[in-house]
């Protein structure tokens, strides 16, 4: 049976002479990172020490002595990458994990020194994140998944699986514009995780990090609708009590969501109203952002929404509100 934890290694790390479960356990358990982000750590790790064990001719890693890596290796590595048509965020982030790598292993004493201690990681642009005027907002909301178009008038499957469908994507992409969800921590909410009379929800974000985030008005008016539609769709179809329902978004069998599902139904809504290339429900959570800080909203207070750990992160979303306000200047003043 294949191991499915995030500790997981392939055969030829197995009877190493490298500490990567070591390390990838301490981000699991001691930093408390999410499994996902553990295994980008593992998968970084695994592509560069197989790319040695190539580039040396090495049958196993039995042996090897992670401290004399070169600098001419790392380079070699990082051209196959580029060869690879690997981008240049990218291989920062793989360099990122191999050097944190490296510094956990002269930390507990493995080596004695690390050629990464002093490697410079490539600088790579920030990308601006894409978003959503306010009048395409608009459009979505009211044009395309407008409040109160269903009713139930006759109790015939296709018009209740149509309007089951309809009020939990309503609810769902005004969960993520009104308080900037990522698509994780949407599907992994439980009806515990919601006070819709408090106005507010609770989130378990990166990191495993809690925080409370509040609902827009808008948006609890869409979940109402979305939990009476939800009761009686399943009432009528006799297959399971509402209150046995674990988590808040469902599959019409009640099952829990999945990141697919959620990405389809994103794009068929954000379709008809961008031409911005990537049409996910991050895209909305970049608008979430980007509304609220060219609303006049502080950047601590955004920043403590989204659950970023690091005010930097944020700041990304001021050049949009800065670009926004040029395009002001320009319009308005008579000497731009």
């Amino acid at each position: 049976m294949k191991d499915s934890s995030p500790c997981a290694l392939p055969p030829l790390f197995l009877e190493g002479s490298l500490p990567i479960s070591d390390f990838l356990n301490k981000l699991l358990i001691l930093k408390n990172l999410s499994p996902n982000t553990v295994i980008a750590y593992k998968t970084d790790l695994v592509q560069f020490f197989s790319f040695l064990s190539r580039h040396l001719g090495l049958a196993d890693l039995n042996g090897f002595d992670p401290e004399k890596v070169t600098y001419n290796e790392v380079r070699f590595f990082m051209a196959s990458l580029i060869e690879q048509g690997i981008q240049q965020r990218s291989i920062a982030r793989k360099l990122a994990s191999i050097k944190s790598f490296y510094r956990y292993m002269l930390e507990a004493g493995h080596i004695r020194s690390s050629l990464f201690s002093s490697f410079a990681t490539p600088k790579y642009p920030r990308r601006v994140p894409g978003f959503l005027t306010e009048q395409q907002t608009e459009k979505l909301f009211n044009e395309l998944l407008p409040a109160n178009l269903h009713r139930f008038r006759k109790p015939e499957k296709k018009e209740i699986d149509e309007c089951f469908i309809r009020e939990r994507d309503r609810s769902i992409l005004e969960l993520l514009y009104c308080s900037g969800l990522r698509i994780s921590e949407l599907i992994g909410l439980t009806m515990e995780c919601l006070d819709l009379d408090g106005g507010y929800v609770k989130l378990t974000g990166k990191g495993r990090k809690q925080r409370i985030v509040p609902v827009g008005r808008q948006a609890i008016d869409a979940l109402k609708k979305y939990f009476e539609v939800r009761g009686n769709f399943f009432r009528m179809k006799g297959e399971r009590e509402e209150n046995e329902l674990l988590y808040i978004f469902v599959t019409k069998r009640g099952k829990k969501l999945y990141p697919m599902l959620v990405q389809r139904l994103t794009t068929k809504y954000l379709l008809p109203v961008t031409d911005q290339k990537k049409k996910n429900p991050h895209l909305l959570r970049h608008t979430f952002a980007t509304h609220l800080l060219n609303s006049g909203a502080d950047l601590t207070s955004v920043s403590e929404m989204l659950g970023h750990s690091n005010l930097s992160t944020t700041e990304i979303y001021t050049h949009v509100t800065f670009e926004r306000l040029k395009e002001v200047y320009r319009k308005a003043h008579p000497k731009a």
